[in-house]
């Protein structure tokens, strides 16, 4: 591939840099998913079904505005995954609060429905990195990952912080043991890159969850009594920092829209 197409290439991608500040924010949506959606069915008494429905709705707006979007904008990217966070622990609590799923039937479940979307998108697409994520094909099986990630991982983290009662703060030493290990394997092994971020980012999701947990809940309960409120405020503060700078280092980077789908572009240093 020449300067030209990588740099269109890249240009062209509708997801971010994997840096410290993308854990960083992904983790930080991850609590706000978990307390935000506990804060609106408790503190404001929405109920669960009227959550989901709101939620829903919320987010397909979100989604609307991201699969118009030529290139990576980040505030419009950050909305899409904070939403997506949301429901995708909506959908996990209505399977078990509302019908009555086991928590282990969920976790199986999701555990699948990954695999499948990851088949699906191999088998269309040839890759699974998130480096050439254009509009159109590869956008939607992303996002469609990303979802079941969410749903996956509060179903994971519930089984082990909740229904094996080893609290929230033993639940997220796990969960980042777990994640240090994928990345020493990563890093030092030098396991591929692709199937390692991907486990990372399925990990994140029950160590940011188990977090809040942590944060928000009593003191009773085994946290540190910040309520759903102040946690929920707390992240979603530092989340629009970091989006904030994330916004003025793309202008200062001097990223251009263009238009047209490089599906022909080869995927740099994609790892299949």
């Amino acid at each position: 591939m020449n300067d030209s197409n990588t740099s269109q290439a890249a240009l062209m991608n509708k997801v971010p840099v994997v840096t410290l500040v993308f854990w960083i924010i992904k983790i930080m949506s991850t609590t706000v998913g978990e307390t935000g959606a506990d804060f609106l069915i408790f503190k404001l008494h929405f109920g669960l079904p009227m959550t989901s429905l709101l939620m829903a709705g919320v987010l397909l707006i979100a989604m609307f505005l991201q699969l118009r979007t030529d290139r990576y904008i980040p505030w419009v990217y950050w909305l899409a995954v904070v939403l997506v966070s949301i429901v995708g622990t909506l959908i996990t609590d209505s399977l078990v609060d509302t019908y009555g799923v086991a928590l282990t039937t969920t976790t199986l479940f999701f555990s699948v429905a990954l695999l499948l979307t990851f088949a699906l998108w191999y088998a269309s697409e040839k890759t699974l990195s998130i480096r050439s994520i254009y509009r159109g094909r590869r956008e939607y099986f992303y996002w469609t990952a990303i979802l079941m990630t969410f749903a996956l991982g509060t179903a994971a983290g519930d089984l082990l912080g909740e229904e094996m009662d080893l609290g929230y703060a033993v639940s997220a030493l796990i969960f980042a043991a777990c994640i240090a290990a994928v990345a020493v394997a990563h890093y030092v092994f030098g396991f591929n890159l692709v199937a390692t971020f991907w486990i990372a980012y399925v990990l994140t999701r029950p160590f940011g969850a188990s977090c809040g947990d942590w944060l928000s809940h009593s003191v009773a309960k085994g946290g540190l009594g910040l309520g759903t409120v102040g946690t929920s405020e707390i992240f979603l503060v530092i989340i629009i920092a970091l989006v904030g700078y994330l916004t003025w280092q793309e202008r200062s980077n001097g990223r251009i829209q263009l238009g047209g789908n490089p599906q022909g572009v080869a995927d740099e240093q994609d790892a299949s």
